[in-house]
């Protein structure tokens, strides 16, 4: 298992949770952006730039990851390819998606595009909570814990 973040848009608090859960576990963690991103120095991390352009860091990660791979993104896109592809997708805020829920999610995305398009404000989404980090290590810790009873 390999551990994947969408890094442009990620928060730093799930960034340091990462870098904490890699630390600890060994596992490879690899921030992809296309700009330069702080990662701490160690063996199992490390920061891919890729260059500027729509989608490049996505299309990046989903070359790479393989099945059972983990990726960190709030990209419904992106993470309904690498569920395709057999990985795990979980967002920041701490949503696991699954091939069982990845659509209903992409309908509704696709559904407030249309809104925002049509000139309705939709706002954006709340601050990350307390709740959203909690339940993203929760997912975190679940997965990681799968990885070393698989070993």
């Amino acid at each position: 298992m390999e551990i994947w973040v969408d890094a442009d848009a990620c928060p730093v608090v799930i960034k340091e949770m990462l870098f904490r859960a890699a630390r600890r576990t060994g596992v490879q963690l690899s921030l992809v952006a296309n700009q330069p991103v702080f990662v701490p120095k160690h063996r199992s991390i490390r920061m891919i730039q890729v260059p500027s352009g729509f989608d490049v860091a996505d299309n990046e990660i989903v070359k790479r990851c393989t099945a059972g791979d983990l990726v960190v993104t709030a990209d419904i896109p992106l993470a309904a390819e690498v569920i395709e592809k057999a990985c795990y997708a979980l967002s920041p805020r701490g949503e696991l998606f699954s091939a069982n829920t990845i659509k209903s999610v992409l309908n509704m995305r696709d559904f407030m595009d249309t809104m925002r398009a049509s000139g309705i404000d939709t706002g954006g989404p709340p601050p990350l909570s307390l709740s959203d980090r909690q339940q993203f290590a929760g997912h975190l810790d679940r997965l990681l814990a799968q990885l070393v009873t698989a070993k």
